[in-house]
């Protein structure tokens, strides 16, 4: 049986997953897989062409980051809906990192730039795929996450707003930009202003009222037939321009940048990681596979190499445009190639029309869809439920407005690994009762003041494997308990304590004396083999005995009553 499951592991199914759909490919699925293709592309265009935009990009680029990424990724994914091309977060950090290798700030600087990213963040996935690095994805939480992405959509936000203002000026931080947005209003561009409102109210009127509806490409349609038809440009406001019709061109990447730019590539690998396997687990149907981490990372390395060799920016699964693939009908990834295909003729023969359209619709596309990063309704939610990750998402939000994309980033991992720690070195500890009338035991409350108790006993639970770092803590709140509570005997429940490591046993051996020299008799409970065979083979298994270890909590009742008697 295992030379077979391993079999399967290495077989070229495993590497190419493509192999694996592709076979039991049905009839049936043709029609709402081309339809979901059809509608996914009539929002991932627009919003391609808006992400480049935002990483200072020619808007052809977000056409060349569906086509070759999208691809790649339809033969070694293995995430059925997923829709890859790239995203706020990933835009929002490139545009931080070819700031920093483009001093003449020229568009061939900025490709140079952003197709050597791309290459490196290939690379790095690959490597970790390589490696087995999956398992990182759970490395930040929900909540530093949540946090992480409000703060990218507000940056976001703020970044695109000179350009539904028509304002022109050098563009820095968070606060930097916020402070010049106001300073330049007097100077503001009316029909700028108008069009922009214009554009904000038809795509976020039918996202609420149509929900189905393709907005934002209707919105960038209205644009350009505006910008054609009212001469926008000779009125001030700024269109696009001239883009070069036809496919990507074949371009080695500058890997002279690369000891510049590997720090935030590595940046840009975790963040499109952790969105591209969200994404794909996210919109899982029943009895598809779940999609395969460690494949994940390689995918999505092969999709950014590959894609670095024809001018892409880096890449990476996007969860509202899965969303529309998923809720479309899509099946397989056959729909993400009608995507493709459908990007690949707007490059052919839209490239005239696209170059009319007004900077202003694509800051409204971006703003209306970033936004939604920004998420009150999920920060209260956190709020009411756990205080403390509250506080994580309020720091990593932060982290990103203060510091910066990249080292907010760094914070959300730093709080997601200290938030990790605390919770893993803080054990609780509970005192049981007893549920009337059974065996069954649960941690007092005010729910349950029908719950037994024993005079003298005092039975406490704690949870979590015992070592050096959170030893400490739980035995804080046992002495507190004990002084509280002044018992006679004290059993200590091991059922959810899977081991027990030296200096946690050290510990225990000192509290067990301390607590026989103010005349209090340590009982133990439920120990795990591991557990159990650790004490014995130390001096206070010795001390213990047989009469001081208990198979169940129950029995140590069931003594101490006895003993009481």
């Amino acid at each position: 049986m295992n030379m077979k499951k391993h079999a399967k592991i290495a077989g070229p199914s495993a590497l190419v997953p493509s192999l694996s759909w592709l076979p039991a490919y049905r009839k049936e699925w043709l029609r709402p897989d081309a339809i979901a293709g059809l509608t996914a592309a009539s929002v991932v265009i627009p919003k391609a062409m808006a992400y480049a935009a935002i990483a200072g990009l020619p808007v052809e680029v977000g056409l060349y980051t569906i086509f070759i990424p999208m691809v790649i990724y339809v033969v070694f994914g293995t995430s059925r809906p997923l829709s890859m091309s790239t995203t706020t977060t990933i835009a929002i950090l490139t545009a931080t990192q070819v700031a920093l290798v483009a001093p003449n700030n020229t568009a061939a600087e900025y490709l140079a730039a952003a197709s050597t990213l791309a290459l490196l963040v290939g690379a790095i996935l690959v490597l970790a795929a390589v490696l087995r690095l999956g398992f990182i994805a759970n490395f930040i939480s929900d909540p530093v996450l949540t946090g992480f992405k409000a703060g990218i959509g507000l940056v976001i936000v703020v970044d695109q707003v000179p350009k539904l203002l028509g304002q022109h000026f050098d563009k820095g931080g968070f606060f930097h930009n916020m402070v010049s947005i106001a300073r330049d209003l007097p100077e503001l561009s009316v029909p700028t202003l108008v069009l922009s409102l214009i554009m904000l109210a038809l795509i976020i009127g039918m996202e609420r009222f149509m929900p189905r509806s393709p907005a934002p490409l209707l919105a960038v349609i209205v644009g350009i037939a505006a910008s054609a038809l009212l001469g926008l440009e000779g009125r001030g406001v700024s269109i696009v321009g001239d883009i070069p019709a036809g496919l990507p061109a074949f371009k080695v990447p500058d890997v002279s940048l690369a000891s510049q730019l590997w720090p935030g590539a590595l940046g840009i690998a975790l963040m499109s990681f952790v969105e591209t396997i969200a994404a794909g687990r996210a919109f899982l149907r029943h009895g598809e596979p779940n999609p395969d981490a460690n494949q994940e990372l390689f995918a999505l390395g092969l999709a950014n190499a590959a894609g670095s060799l024809f001018q892409t920016m880096p890449a990476g699964g996007g969860t509202s445009q899965t969303a529309v693939n998923r809720n479309a009908g899509a099946h397989t990834q056959a729909a993400a190639m009608v995507t493709a295909a459908i990007a690949v003729a707007s490059m052919l023969f839209l490239a005239p029309l696209i170059g009319l359209m007004p900077q202003a619709t694509l800051a409204a596309v971006v703003v209306a869809t970033s936004i939604g990063l920004v998420n009150p309704a999920e920060f209260r939610s956190i709020r009411h439920i756990r205080h403390v990750e509250f506080r994580w998402a309020v720091v990593a939000l932060l982290g990103v407005l203060f510091l910066g994309t990249l080292k907010g980033i760094l914070v959300a991992v730093i709080v997601s690994m200290l938030a990790l720690l605390h919770q893993a070195n803080n054990p609780p500890v509970y005192v049981l009762g007893r549920i009337p009338r059974t065996n069954a035991f649960r941690p007092r409350s005010k729910e349950h003041p029908e719950d037994e108790s024993f005079e003298g006993l005092l039975m406490l639970h704690t949870e979590g494997r015992m070592h050096f770092a959170s030893a400490p803590r739980a035995g804080q709140k046992m002495l507190a308990l004990v002084q509280e509570h002044n018992p006679k005997v004290v059993v200590l429940d091991f059922s959810a304590i899977p081991d027990i490591e030296y200096t946690a046993l050290r510990m225990l051996t000192e509290a067990e004396e301390n607590l026989r020299e103010g005349g209090i008799t340590l009982w133990l409970t439920a120990l795990s083999p591991e557990a159990l065979n650790v004490i014995r083979q130390a001096p206070l298994g010795k001390t213990l005995g047989r009469e001081r270890m208990f198979y169940t909590l129950e029995q140590a009742v069931e003594n101490y009553q006895t003993m009481v008697r």
